[in-house]
């Protein structure tokens, strides 16, 4: 049995300890069994522990595989030997900000709307909480309020065991029907919680909390939150987003939204002017196309798919075969569209795409796709 000291104190970062067996575990990987570690493995949503023994070993996961902690390390310590463990504390700590800061929102989603959490899931760059009911924007920004008033308040956070009869009559949160060897974690005032994970001693340690984005989810809402260090981080980085559309578009910072909709609708202005010139252009382009009775083969720059649809109707209105009108180059491959009144081209798409390394299909009377054969290639076939 291992002791799990990060179940008596989740702010022990060095421990001692001794190797009670040492297995291979795959290709540069050993799993080791300690009697006592501050190292949690994965459980309650959170992931496993990272650090090192002796300084050298390094702990790259951390597993419980009955009443043993297994670590998998990068190399192998004697069974019976001494180690000194060191955790990863930024790593661990900013776990246990998310994982307490998780606690307060749900726990206040909880008493104020009658949320349920059906979801947790502890990711690099953000918690992602799902609740069985759907939160309007001002209720889901009163949480985020009160939680951060929780926060400042500091808090006591505590854990325990309660006893069988003590805990039949408690109220708490579980996604499971727990009965026995229960660990409770108790925010004061805020949240009673079955969890295994270790958090902070005080809501302090939070730091903050932020809701960063939301989404309906399978009848109730999801939530993507912050915390601590990574609330930090991410205004950090959005703080540099903003930094630099702001002098991109000679704006101060507060009006770089005010920046990015003016320029949005002065390249709708752009946007609409050249499709108008582009479509005057097929135009013309569509009267000077000559009559013939066999094929017509057109290659143009940058045309869009409207554009593409534009000349080929055109062109299938004055050749007595297919109008093929492509756009790009040989180096990136053409796109197409092709039109006919005399031949099938839904049938007719396969020896076309095999003949010129292409890939498309649609109508009989026109299909679109793209190819990867040369202008010459493509000249060739449809004279």
């Amino acid at each position: 049995m291992t002791i799990k000291l990060y179940d008596q104190d989740s702010h022990c970062r060095f421990f001692s300890a001794t190797v009670l067996s040492c297995t291979p575990g795959g290709p540069e990987r050993w799993h080791l069994v300690l009697d006592q570690t501050a190292f949690f493995p994965e459980g309650g949503g959170q992931p496993a522990d990272q650090g090192t023994l002796n300084q050298e070993v390094h702990v790259l996961d951390v597993r419980e595989k009955g009443e043993e902690i297994v670590h998998i390390t990068d190399a192998p310590l004697s069974p019976g030997a001494a180690v000194q463990g060191e955790l990863d504390w930024a790593l661990r700590f900013g776990r246990m900000q998310c994982h307490s800061g998780e606690h307060v929102i749900s726990g206040l989603a909880h008493s104020l709307y009658g949320c349920t959490n059906v979801g947790f899931h502890m990711g690099e760059d953000a918690v992602i909480l799902d609740f069985d009911k759907e939160l309007t924007p001002d209720q889901i920004a009163h949480i985020e309020d009160l939680a951060n008033q929780i926060i400042t308040e500091n808090r006591p956070v505590t854990a325990a065991y309660p006893a069988p009869e003590v805990l039949a009559d408690l109220d708490y949160r579980s996604k499971l029907d727990l009965t026995e060897n229960v660990r409770i974690v108790t925010i004061d005032g805020c949240d009673v919680c079955a969890c295994c994970a270790p958090h902070v001693k005080q809501t302090g340690e939070i730091g903050l909390v932020k809701i960063v984005n939301t989404m309906r989810h399978r009848g109730g809402i999801r939530l993507w939150m912050v915390a601590g260090r990574l609330a930090l981080e991410d205004y950090r980085t959005k703080h540099e987003n903003i930094a630099a559309i702001s002098a991109a578009l000679s704006v101060q910072q507060p009006q770089a939204a005010q920046g990015v909709a003016r320029m949005k609708a002065e390249l709708e202005q752009v946007t609409f002017a050249l499709n108008q010139a582009r479509q005057a252009l097929m135009a013309e382009k569509a009267k000077a196309l000559p009559q013939t009775e066999g094929n017509l083969c057109l290659f143009e720059d940058d045309l869009d798919a409207a554009s593409l649809r534009a000349l080929a109707n055109a062109g299938m209105e004055v050749c007595g075969g297919i109008c093929a009108v492509f756009t790009g180059s040989d180096l990136a491959g053409y796109r197409y569209v092709m039109g006919s009144q005399a031949v099938d081209l839904r049938a007719k798409a396969k020896e076309i795409n095999q003949a010129l390394g292409g890939k498309g299909g649609g109508q009989p009377t026109m299909i679109q796709g793209s190819v990867t054969a040369s202008r010459a290639a493509i000249l060739a076939y449809f004279q």
